[in-house]
């Protein structure tokens, strides 16, 4: 009778599993403090996939540099993938389809996690059962430092970009799989989040910080040019699940920030 107790306590506290996606392409500069920071993360249960898009410099053999080790570690397991795909989001759609974890994270190969990043995720997924959950980032621009808080919509007026950020976004597998990115533009990260807004998905988030996010990816790059498109691809998103025009203007504000601050 003891014995079957002691079977019953460790099966309900058996951790869930987590994949952890890393897209790369020619990130040999970076990749090795981003698989790092999944190396060190404090949770024991983590199936890691870097999915890479043919790099034509050292990302693959860095990358294959750490699978030994990485696989080493108990409850880790790390696969390597290198062959041409359609950009950033078909490589997160294939990764998505690989995946094995219940809950899915998202970490650039120019960004990295905190140590805990993992473990505080599985946390509020058991607690909560999110859909799609996100934390807050610490973001390095050109002129210092910025704590981007992880807020939750409020009201119907819908999702907007002070409330999320890609970077420290898990999701459930199965949500990935119904929600593909739609493979549009460098915005499909934002119709995928608000998506799930609109259709009613359970949004948590925690205020830790998750990851560590650099100024100068696709999302923020340092032209007026860049910040009308952006702001014209997010507009579209916004038509498409009929938010006000309100968002518009915030956009835009946002946007021009973001070029100040790069």
């Amino acid at each position: 009778m003891i014995l079957l107790r002691v079977i019953i306590v460790f099966e309900v506290r058996k951790i869930i599993l987590v994949t952890v996606l890393t897209v790369a392409l020619n990130s040999s500069a970076t990749i090795a403090r981003t698989i790092e920071s999944v190396m060190k993360q404090t949770y024991n249960n983590i199936e890691y996939i870097i999915v890479d898009g043919n790099s034509q410099d050292d990302t693959v053999k860095i990358a294959e540099s750490y699978r030994e080790k990485f696989n080493a570690i108990p409850g880790r397991t790390m696969k390597i993938i290198s062959e041409p795909d359609l950009g950033m989001y078909d490589a997160l759609n294939k990764g998505a389809r690989l995946a094995n974890g219940v809950i899915v994270g998202q970490v650039n190969s120019d960004d990295f996690y905190e140590p805990d990043a993992v473990k505080t995720m599985a946390e509020l997924y058991e607690r909560e059962k999110f859909n799609v959950a996100w934390g807050t980032v610490r973001i390095k621009t050109g002129k210092g430092i910025i704590i981007k808080h992880a807020k939750l919509p409020k009201g119907g007026g819908g999702m907007t970009t002070t409330h999320w950020h890609h970077a420290s976004t898990f999701s459930e597998r199965k949500i990935l799989l119904e929600y593909p990115y739609i493979l549009e533009d460098f915005c499909d990260d934002f119709d995928f989040i608000l998506r799930c807004y609109c259709e009613g998905k359970k949004l948590s988030v925690t205020d830790k910080v998750i990851s560590n996010f650099n100024f100068g990816g696709m999302s923020t790059q340092k032209s007026l040019s860049e910040v009308i498109r952006r702001w014209k691809a997010i507009c579209k998103i916004y038509r498409r699940y009929g938010l006000s025009k309100l968002y518009y203007v915030q956009r835009f504000i946002y946007e021009f920030t973001k070029y100040l601050m790069a």
